[in-house]
């Protein structure tokens, strides 16, 4: 049976209260008063007179002391921070800026009094960027592009915008949108892409400039630039086009680096021979002609001896390159015909184990009419 239940006997005896001689709810005060009595007798201090309504004692000082102690010391533990090497940090003290920036290093600010913003200032970020947008010439054309960044200024990033990094976003959008509207879509898929880039760089830095966001851009680079997905075949088409005329006017003037010089080259060649045939020719004339001159002077002296030696260097010069061989038979009207191309022809497959099947050997009484006073008789 429960302790508060009527009719259960001596109830007095089961109140955790303490309250056997009535039954209305415990004394709170009471329950108060041997709780600082208790306290005051862990910490050195006397206990209270009775359990029946004796006053407190006072409180210890010492207990003061030590409870203030170890509130300064957690105060003062609150308040110690360290700074790394790559972070910077910016002070608040009630809401105000204080012009020092925290350094790396352990610090230590009043808790509750200053507030210490802490950024990493070194670390290069990275914000992915794609849009949609029309160019100059009233095409749809899709961009995607990577801005790398840093906090050069702790202090402005911190306080002078609300968001910096969706700034950055907006800033991003407006300068991309100006370069591409102000740019034709061909230049922006084929060479044009680094300045695109370098173009949106220098416009998106002159704006976080402008707003105070204390972020330099480092770097911007440009991924992809490509036609809408509906169009993109027909687009790719017209590159592949474009390259082949590349690839091929190329391929042209390679080819007309190596025609040109050769053509210069034989050209100068033929120069170079004809003006050394020129010079062959006259220096032949003039010898030819110095010698007519000199045989001239000869002739005048001696014109029978001149005339018969003239007549046997001819005759020599003429027949020296013929191949066939004239025998004038004195007292008859025939003439022996030796056909000597024939003959070493015929010495030479003889010695290379050539043998015609149908070869007819040379015919040595061949007649020739006979001309008559064929050699001058002297």
């Amino acid at each position: 049976m429960a302790w508060n239940e009527p009719g259960g006997g001596n109830q007095g005896d089961k109140d955790p209260w303490g309250n056997r001689n009535d039954e209305g709810p415990p004394d709170l005060d009471e329950a108060f008063r041997k709780l600082q009595n208790n306290l005051s007798q862990m910490f050195g201090g006397s206990g209270g007179s009775g359990s029946g309504g004796g006053s407190a004692q006072p409180v210890n000082k010492n207990l003061v002391g030590l409870v203030l102690l170890v509130l300064a010391a957690i105060y003062g533990f609150m308040g110690a921070y360290t700074v790394d090497q790559q972070e910077r940090g910016v002070v608040l003290r009630f809401g105000e800026k204080l012009d020092e920036v925290v350094l790396p290093g352990l610090h230590w600010n009043p808790p509750l009094i200053d507030q210490v913003l802490i950024e990493n200032v070194t670390r290069v970020r990275s914000r992915p960027h794609d849009s949609e947008m029309l160019t100059e010439d009233e095409n749809i054309v899709k961009v995607k592009m990577t801005v790398q960044y840093v906090i050069d200024d702790v202090i402005a990033y911190k306080l002078n915008v609300r968001d910096p990094d969706k700034s950055l976003y907006q800033a991003t959008e407006s300068a991309l949108r100006h370069v591409v509207g102000s740019t034709e879509m061909h230049d922006i898929l084929t060479e044009g892409r680094a300045a695109l880039a370098q173009s949106v760089r220098s416009r998106i830095q002159t704006y976080m400039n402008d707003y105070g966001t204390g972020i330099r851009v480092t770097q911007v680079a440009v991924d992809e630039t490509a036609p809408p997905d509906a169009v993109r075949a027909a687009f790719d088409d017209v590159i592949k086009a474009r390259e082949d005329e590349v690839r091929l006017r190329n391929e042209a003037d390679a080819y007309a680096n190596q025609i040109v010089p050769e053509a210069r080259g034989q050209a100068q060649r033929l120069l170079e021979e004809a003006e050394a045939y020129k010079e062959r020719v006259i220096a032949q004339s003039r010898g030819e002609a110095e010698r007519f001159n000199k045989l001239y002077a000869e002739y005048k002296l001696a014109p029978e001896v001149t005339k018969s030696r003239m007549y046997i260097d001819t005759l020599e010069s003429v027949m020296s390159n013929s191949t066939k061989v004239m025998i004038d038979v004195d007292g008859g009207n025939n003439l022996l015909y030796l056909p000597l191309d024939k003959i070493m022809e015929r010495s030479q497959n003889e010695a290379s184990g050539y043998r015609p099947e149908s070869s007819a050997g040379p015919n040595y009484n061949t007649a020739e009419p006979a001309r008559s006073n064929r050699r001058e008789r002297r």
